[in-house]
């Protein structure tokens, strides 16, 4: 029924068992600086759990069997040499009968030279803490009152000074609450400045209350740190040095993996943007430098493989996202075979859209993606504000697709654009085109998907140990143990679906987007071209466009529809005939800049007529008689009469009258090229052949 060395609750008193007997149980009370071990009947302990005074509790000392002292140190030294000492007495079956107890302790003492009180304590100790060897070690935790704040009332706390003159500050409340503002004005910021600097502004603070302290009296900077180091918490200082949002992306303690948290394959994907680190050249004229490309990536969280990806020069947005996305959603065997790769659709088996996506909250978030969660099911997902961590899968994976071209290519970004002395500028170094760059991620990805090997990939219990760790085989094993999250898309559709969104307007001219009038013969049959005030159309409707051609659109004529059809730039808007949205955009902000300027004229011209028209009124006030000897009733009988008499007047004015020629000179003939010389034979047919001569 009991146990040696466990620990029992007597009423309000913790006993520790050392010893079993057939009817007696021997124990020794452990917080009792005299205690020594006694017997106790089995009967009444029985007793005593009946009445409910004795009960079983935690041992306090257990912490004690864990402990590993390093070799050689102070502690491990003692607890073995006082063990030695007590080890005749402990060992000693009748050790809680007092004489022959005495009896042990003396030999012990003619021995060692030990006194008895500090054998009695060893001993004492050793049954009080466990009867292990470890209850003898020293307890140094409880020594120097680490942690704790020590009270300087009339002299310094330390050693004295021996080389810097002076005898140093008491360091009291005030001093600690001007400790505590320079600190956390200076050091527990997100701008921290070094505890130097803090130091000084806390002495600049210090001589404004003292003036008259000397240097030597002031605070020194160690007694300033030890209060930093005494008064703040680790996490404290982390956390607000860090700042909020750099505490939560690096600093906060992480207790899941990304893993774990799908099933299988196709559950999550991450979508991200980076600027790759080298410079590419004009694929046209090599000589061009053209900047660094754009690259987005789209990761399956479950397998690690790369879904698709987009390399260009659009800035990071919805437009280059949608074309990762639509790559990672389709069949990539074409794509692949145009940049001289063959790959069978097994080896990339990524077609289709997952159950969620996560990407940042600029990219893909708002009324443009919503088509991808209503029409096609997908979750969409969005990272707090400076938050890349939480998309840890997708960044890992630039950094590794970089590493593979950096050691070869030119043109790769390294430090610091500012050249020391004899430095070439990397820049200049650029050699590779978007299409070379574009087969070498290409060929990095395909080798990442089929053969990399993920180092610290957490594998769930159910996983085999043969399973390699690399995204195409954890890919296959998902599909056929897990459960496949793919949903099946028509490219088409999709294609069109991810497509930027804009509320269209119906006229009789057509439907109307960014001042561009697009016409099909569905907008004929619904009769939304032809006028009347009979005809019924929508205002607007929702209209889908690609960016880079202005030629097509794709309009949406029932709402909370994913039913389209395609209309084609009327001849209203030739003009923008091969053009695409960006360059629309461009002609109309010219065409608005043209306009507000030819208003501007415009304005000063009608101000000018407005000031003729004046003008000639007046003076045609001016000339109007007075008073014409006419009544008025006259004057408006007469309006025929005079109208008449005007227009007869009119006609001889204009009437036409050709110019008078004069004939009697020949008109000279001007050439329009010089005349060649003319070398025919003479020609003698009038003269021989005159009228004269017939008659």
């Amino acid at each position: 029924m009991f146990r040696i060395n466990e620990v029992l609750q007597y009423e309000q008193t913790l006993y520790r068992t050392l010893m079993l007997f057939e009817y007696y149980v021997l124990w020794i009370k452990i917080h009792d600086d005299k205690a020594f071990p006694q017997l106790i009947e089995i009967a009444e302990l029985e007793q005593g759990f009946q009445d409910e005074i004795l009960k079983r509790v935690d041992d306090p000392y257990s912490y004690l069997i864990t402990v590993t002292p390093e070799y050689g140190s102070t502690a491990q030294i003692k607890r073995d040499e006082n063990y030695e000492v007590i080890k005749p007495l402990v060992d000693f079956e009748n050790s809680y009968q007092a004489k022959a107890r005495g009896k042990i302790v003396n030999q012990i003492v003619a021995k060692t030279g030990k006194t008895k009180q500090t054998i009695y304590r060893f001993a004492r100790r050793y049954w009080q803490r466990g009867q292990i060897p470890n209850a003898l070690l020293p307890d140094y935790k409880n020594s120097g009152g680490k942690g704790q704040k020590r009270r300087a009332t009339t002299k310094k706390l330390g050693r004295p000074r021996v080389y810097m003159p002076g005898v140093g500050a008491l360091i009291d409340d005030f001093t600690e609450k001007l400790f505590r503002v320079a600190i956390d004005r200076h050091v527990m910021t997100d701008k921290s400045k070094s505890f130097r600097y803090a130091h000084n502004r806390l002495k600049d603070i210090y001589s404004q209350y003292f003036p008259e302290l000397p240097e030597e009296e002031l605070p020194t900077y160690w007694q300033m740190e030890h209060f930093y180091k005494r008064e703040y918490r680790q996490v404290e200082k982390l956390e607000l040095q860090a700042g909020d949002i750099r505490s939560k992306k690096d600093i906060r303690p992480l207790f899941g993996t990304a893993t774990a948290d799908v099933l299988g394959p196709g559950m999550r994907y991450e979508i991200d943007a980076t600027i790759a680190d080298i410079y590419l050249v004009s694929s046209s004229e090599r000589g061009n430098i053209v900047g660094r490309p754009v690259v987005y990536m789209v990761v399956d969280v479950f397998s690690r493989m790369v879904a698709g990806f987009y390399i260009g020069f659009e800035n990071p947005s919805y437009t280059a996202a949608i074309q990762a996305l639509y790559m990672a959603s389709t069949d990539k065997s074409e794509y692949c075979r145009e940049l001289g790769f063959e790959v069978k659709p097994e080896q990339w088996p990524c077609i289709g859209l997952p159950s969620a996506l996560l990407a940042d909250r600029g990219e893909l978030m708002g009324h443009q993606i919503e088509c991808l969660e209503k029409g096609f099911g997908v979750r969409l997902e969005n990272t707090p504000p400076f938050r890349s961590e939480a998309k840890g899968i997708v960044e890992r994976s630039f950094r590794s697709f970089q590493q593979v071209f950096k050691p070869f290519a030119p043109g790769v970004v390294t430090g610091t654009k500012i050249k020391k002395q004899g430095d070439r500028d990397y820049r200049l170094d650029a050699k590779v085109t978007i299409e070379d760059f574009t087969k070498i991620i290409l060929a990095s990805v395909l080798y990442h998907n089929q053969y990399h090997v993920i180092d610290r990939y957490d594998k769930a219990s159910d996983m085999p140990t043969d399973l390699p760790n690399n995204p195409l085989a954890l890919w296959n094993w998902g599909l056929q143990h897990r459960t496949g999250r793919l949903k099946k898309s028509e490219p088409e559709h999709l294609r069109v679906a991810l497509m930027p969104r804009i509320r269209g307007t119906v006229s009789e001219s057509g439907v109307c987007i960014f001042g561009l009038y697009y016409t099909s013969s569905e907008l004929m049959q619904l009769g939304w071209m032809h006028r009347g005030k009979e005809v019924k159309r929508p205002e607007k409707v929702d209209v889908a466009y690609d960016l880079a051609t202005a030629e097509y659109i794709y309009v949406y004529p029932e709402a909370n529809s994913n039913k389209y059809f395609v209309c084609q730039l009327s001849t209203r808007s030739r003009q923008f005939t091969g053009a695409s949205f960006w360059d629309v955009w461009e002609q109309n902000e010219a065409l608005k800049y043209t306009e507000a300027q030819a208003k501007l004229v415009a304005n000063e011209q009608e101000r000018a007529l407005e000031r003729k028209i004046i003008e000639t009124i007046k003076q045609a006030e001016k000339a109007a008689p007075v008073n014409s000897g006419l009544s008025d009733a006259e004057r408006i009988k007469n309006i025929r009469e005079n109208r008449n008499a005007e227009k007869t007047k009119e006609r001889q004015a204009r009437a036409y009258r050709p110019v008078e020629i004069d004939t009697s000179q020949s008109a000279e003939v001007h050439y329009l090229a010089e005349q060649d010389d003319d070398l025919d034979f003479p020609d003698f047919s009038d003269e021989l052949f005159g009228e004269d001569d017939q008659s």
